[in-house]
């Protein structure tokens, strides 16, 4: 049996680390809070005191939360490249990190004959329980091609777009939709609103139409209900569009809308909205339409039940 080894149990992390013990893998998890790794042993993960403890693994999968961690827990004193003796085959980075990050993890994952795969996902806990987590995948075939059993456990799809980092840049543009496809929610729900519809009724028929999608449906309680318990706050969402803006100056693509957008984000974060959800932009799009947003305490479904309901809560 392949031999997996997992570092990093936020709440994503976490949620992933899971899909793949029950599905029977044997994987070992480091979390620099150790507090937060236990609860997988009763999965029956190993939980280990070092990510040079998973050295010996044959692939390991990384998601951290930001570029120092990545090159802190690869290429650290007791990082997973810091054993001479032995090094992972396939090194999987699930990461949102910078293009110079992965650049320098690259070169030092290659230089031990080993290959990195950057393997960004789309989705929050919620939709890893649920089973529809998307993931984009971009490095050697070969390593691909190892790792794709287990990334398929993710969710329900996985895209590869050939070698190098370019998954990552796939993931920025897919952050300019999530913003732009928010924003033009936002302004339509509201002009609705004003005319007199509820906005669970709106959301419904939107939610049931060719026009909705995944997204609209487990956007619609935090619309409906008001909830903004961050999934992707204001400020990811602006570090994302200013990524997105200057890869399209550096590869000449006009995108006036995403433009647009950013500036309605960075507007959001002006007005102390940046660190709840995003969805703070139906807040904005109301305020500036004069209107007083209610909930309207509605009972009303994400369309993400659990695959396992005895987790939902975890």
């Amino acid at each position: 049996m392949t031999t997996l080894g997992w570092i990093g149990t936020g709440r994503m992390g976490f949620a992933l680390a899971e899909r793949l013990l029950r599905a029977g893998h044997d994987v070992s998890v480091f979390n620099r809070t150790r507090s937060k790794a236990e609860p997988l042993a009763d999965l029956g993960a190993k939980v280990v005191d070092s990510p040079a403890d998973l050295a010996d693994r044959d692939i390991v999968f990384v998601m951290v939360a930001g570029p120092s961690d990545l090159i802190e827990v690869v290429n650290g004193s007791s990082g997973l490249l810091s054993r001479t003796d032995v090094t992972p085959r396939v090194v999987v980075d699930s990461s949102t990190v910078s293009a110079a990050a992965s650049a320098e993890v690259q070169k030092a994952v290659e230089a031990r004959g080993a290959s990195l795969l950057a393997a960004p996902v789309s989705g929050n806990p919620h939709v890893v329980r649920s089973g529809k987590l998307t993931s984009v995948v971009s490095g050697p075939r070969h390593a691909f091609e190892e790792a794709e059993p287990y990334l398929a456990l993710y969710g329900s799809k996985v895209t590869y777009v050939g070698e190098g980092d370019s998954a990552r840049l796939v993931k920025i543009c897919h952050n300019l939709l999530l913003g732009i496809y928010t924003q033009t929610l936002a302004e339509i729900t509201v002009l609705a609103e004003r005319a007199g519809v509820a906005r669970a009724d709106f959301l419904e028929f939107i939610n049931g139409s060719v026009m909705g999608s995944l997204f609209s449906q487990y956007k619609t309680p935090a619309f409906v209900n008001l909830d903004m318990t961050p999934t992707f706050t204001g400020h990811l969402l602006r570090k994302d569009f200013e990524l997105g803006l200057e890869a399209a100056r550096q590869y000449d693509v006009p995108m006036p809308t995403s433009a647009l957008v950013h500036q309605i984000v960075v507007e959001l974060i002006a007005r102390g909205l940046g660190e709840g959800d995003f969805a703070a932009l139906l807040q904005m799009e109301a305020d500036a339409a004069g209107m007083d947003l209610k909930s309207e305490n509605r009972p009303v479904s994400d369309g993400l039940e659990p695959e396992h309901p005895e987790t939902a809560g975890g």
